[in-house]
């Protein structure tokens, strides 16, 4: 077996459901691709493949794993995990924001209205931590003092909560490209985003990271920082799209062991992709270049966390559904089969 990431238990990943043999078996079976042109117009991201017919688009959430803004491989069942945990904070918040879904039609595919996107991605962070070129502890520990707009106290410790959870929004970088991160006005220059969109995206990203965070605690889980994406409706309204509160878009610790390992200078115990960007990491690689094989033992351990974050969110048992996905996806949709 290979070394687990500096900072990582065993014990994570106790509470899953779904045994390693069926994960292991799942590696060859991945989803990595769709190809389903019969959904209709095809977008593909590093994660999500989008089909736009008329004013619905389907989204096909596939197993690839992304980190430093690549596509890294792909994590057994993760496509569904994302899926249906997507579904339930969906559901969860539409008291709090609208939201683009109107159904789960398929383990891995989100049935939605169509909206066009607002370019911005609205990073809300309520800990001084991260890896990635974007993280506010990459910048801090360089000695920078004012993030995205935000002046930030001197004598900060790495993974410490702050005073309050800030906004920090980027740039939506196409596929293979780097977010930036910036202020308000910096992202306005920008001249990608109106002030009007970015303050009523700014407004609802706060209202659901406090919604998120609350539900998250009741559940022994730290809503560390997360990422919301907002698009418009043809009627005009502002709406959450893309994912929510999933172990791609947010990440999560364990509550439990939090305050011990902080205070012995431990990294938190990681429900979410940390524990594959800390891998890569170990072996000295930031994003730049090409990136190591993710070995069998990784992927596997990053379908523990997965599984076990679905589940501690929900409060649910996670079935995977192990037949192959593209017919299923047909059939679920009525799309029947190519000639």
């Amino acid at each position: 077996m290979l070394p687990l990431p500096a900072g990582t238990t065993d014990a994570l990943v106790a509470d899953a459901m779904v045994d390693i043999a069926t994960l292991r078996a799942a590696l060859p079976h991945c989803l990595a691709r769709t190809d389903l042109d019969q959904f209709g117009a095809k977008y593909e991201g590093k994660v999500r493949d989008n089909y736009t017919n008329g004013d619905k688009r389907f989204i096909v959430v596939t197993d690839r794993i992304s980190a430093f803004d690549r596509v890294l491989g792909t994590v057994p069942f993760k496509g569904q995990v994302l899926n249906r945990l997507a579904a339930w904070w969906f559901d969860k918040t539409r008291n709090v924001a609208p939201n683009h879904m109107i159904r789960l039609a398929d383990p891995n595919v989100l049935e939605c209205v169509e909206c066009t996107p607002i370019l911005v991605e609205m990073v809300v962070r309520a800990y001084a931590t991260g890896t990635t070129s974007t993280s506010l502890w990459t910048h801090y520990e360089r000695g920078v003092r004012v993030f995205c707009g935000h002046k930030l106290p001197e004598g900060l410790k790495k993974h410490q909560r702050l005073a309050g959870a800030i906004l920090t929004p980027t740039t939506k970088a196409p596929k293979g490209e780097h977010d930036v991160s910036g202020s308000r006005d910096e992202i306005l220059a920008t001249g990608k985003v109106t002030a009007a969109d970015f303050d009523e995206a700014a407004a609802l990203a706060m209202k659901l990271f406090a919604a998120g965070e609350g539900l998250c605690a009741e559940r022994g889980l730290l809503l560390v920082d997360t990422k919301y994406e907002f698009g418009r409706t043809k009627g005009g309204e502002l709406v959450v799209i893309d994912e929510i509160h999933t172990p791609d878009s947010s990440r999560f610790w364990k509550a439990a062991t939090y305050e011990e390992r902080f205070r012995s200078g431990q990294d938190p115990d990681p429900l979410d992709k940390d524990f594959v960007r800390r891998w890569y990491l170990s072996q000295g690689y930031r994003g730049d270049g090409d990136a190591p094989a993710m070995p069998d033992d990784v992927r596997v351990g990053a379908a523990e966390r997965y599984v076990a974050a679905y589940e501690q969110i929900t409060g649910e048992s996670f079935e995977p559904d192990t037949e192959p996905p593209l017919a299923r996806m047909k059939r679920n949709l009525g799309l029947g089969t190519k000639p």
